[in-house]
């Protein structure tokens, strides 16, 4: 049968665009459709505008730690309407960059909606109708808000990167990853910070020391963390404030509330059971190994199949998804030990297990140091840096290496291929210590601490 395209992509985000590039160099018939902005919500409202929001923020701090070397610094004051227009600036760049790319290795894209309407049929939202070969789902996720009284009046972290001001006081709810980087942000801008999350401790799935290294050090800086604590009834604006009580009775007021209380995948209204695609409880589409849904001809990847929620593991899945549909080499994408960043202020790089998960498995020893860093001492700060290695006892093993602390996402990414490898505790303690580092540490722990 003749197809009108071998391959349509419905989702431009950061795997659905290297997925049909690549598939569209090996000469393939490609299409892609986007309905919002190339880059998806990495490059237009992820990672790429929140790590910019992270360094503006961390200046604050970089100006009061420069007089304990000597430097004067005169007043300062930040202007959120300059960085939002430069983050704008960067990111249409970014777009024009990604549609470039796509568009010159010979994919036809489509800037509009469109939904599946069999297993090889695709419609536009202009009601165009194409036939494919094989279809990818990439539409990514959306964050999710809870149905409380008074959520129209609440902002996700979709829209943060929109406001036209700053918030001189804002609640930030949930106690993931996101919404401790938000807190951090705002806080580092000047804003007056509180922070809800309903269980007892925040970073839930992350080692526990780590978990509590971090919620110590972003009270330190000055953020209201507030555990065990919930919204009771509901949210009332009044006037420009917005009013709340939570469930130990405490009152409120606040400009701004942000919910960062998970993420869902983008799958309503898509057409995906019409064409009998299954999908999780979550509405996530359920895919095997190589990425393909139970109907043979459609695939999907990215945060939309809710198996790691990574941009880089999303480009990962589409170059598998291309080496297994277009040059006949099944190849399933690789989830195992995967180095992970969390900009949080104090800054998380981890990789593999944490300590609680390792010792549920089989005996292991801890390495574990906390202490002040060079770049710290001469400011006069009481930060501390953290960091971990979970050793299994049998094998030697390296199972897990958490940092806390300054570039702790950048160290990470060379600790991840150690870990990859399978190096052992002993081949780091035969790597020379880079002096004078903080990174040195992981090479230096002789003794193990429990």
């Amino acid at each position: 049968m003749d197809y009108d395209f071998d391959l349509f992509v419905i989702g431009a985000g950061s795997g659905g665009v290297r997925a049909g590039r690549l598939a569209a160099a090996t000469g393939a018939k490609v299409a892609v459709a986007e309905e919002y902005r190339y880059g998806g919500t990495c490059v237009i409202r992820g990672c790429v505008p929140k790590k910019l929001m992270v360094y503006a923020s961390e200046f604050s701090e970089m100006f009061e730690d420069a007089a304990g070397y000597g430097w004067t610094v005169g007043e300062t004051s930040f202007d959120w309407a300059t960085l939002i227009a430069a983050k704008d600036k960067e990111l249409e760049r970014l777009e024009k960059i990604y549609a470039k790319n796509l568009g010159g290795a010979g994919a036809q894209m489509f800037d509009t909606r469109a939904t599946v309407t069999g297993p090889h049929s695709v419609k536009l939202a202009s009601g165009e109708e194409f036939s494919a070969k094989t279809i990818l789902i990439a539409t990514g996720g959306r964050p999710f808000v809870p149905n409380i009284d008074g959520s129209e009046h609440v902002i996700t972290s979709n829209d943060i990167f929109h406001l036209t001001s700053q918030p001189k006081r804002a609640l930030v709810v949930g106690g993931g990853y996101i919404a401790c980087e938000f807190a951090g942000i705002l806080n580092g801008m000047g804003t007056q910070v509180t922070q809800f999350y309903r269980s007892e401790q925040i970073l839930r799935g992350f080692d526990n020391e780590v978990r509590d290294h971090v919620a110590n050090e972003m009270r330190a800086k000055g953020i209201d963390l507030r555990v065990n604590t919930d919204l009771a009834g509901a949210i009332t604006k009044v006037g420009n404030e917005l009013h709340l009580t939570d469930n130990n009775g405490d009152k409120y007021v606040f400009d701004t509330i942000l919910y960062a209380t998970g993420r869902v995948p983008n799958t309503d209204n898509l057409g995906l059971e019409t064409a009998g695609v299954e999908l999780g409880k979550k509405g996530e589409v359920i895919v095997d190994q190589y990425s393909r849904t139970n109907v043979d001809s459609i695939y999907a990847i990215g945060d939309v199949t809710d198996r790691v929620q990574l941009t880089p593991v999303a480009i990962r899945e589409g170059v598998a998804f291309v080496e297994t549909v277009f040059h006949d080499n099944p190849t399933s994408p690789d989830h195992e030990l995967i180095p992970t960043a969390v900009f949080t202020q104090p800054e998380i790089g981890t990789v593999g297990m944490g300590e609680e998960e390792a010792r549920s498995k089989e005996e292991i020893e801890v390495y574990s140091a906390a202490f002040r860093p060079m770049k710290h001492i001469l400011a006069g700060k009481d930060e501390k840096m953290l960091m971990k290695l979970i050793v299994s006892k049998a094998t030697r093993v390296v199972l897990g290496v958490h940092i806390v602390g300054h570039a702790a996402g950048e160290m990470i990414q060379l600790a991840g291929i150690a870990v990859k490898m399978g190096a052992t505790k002993e081949q780091f303690d035969a790597t020379v210590a880079v002096h004078p580092t903080a990174a040195e540490e992981l090479v230096t722990m002789k003794s193990p601490t429990r």
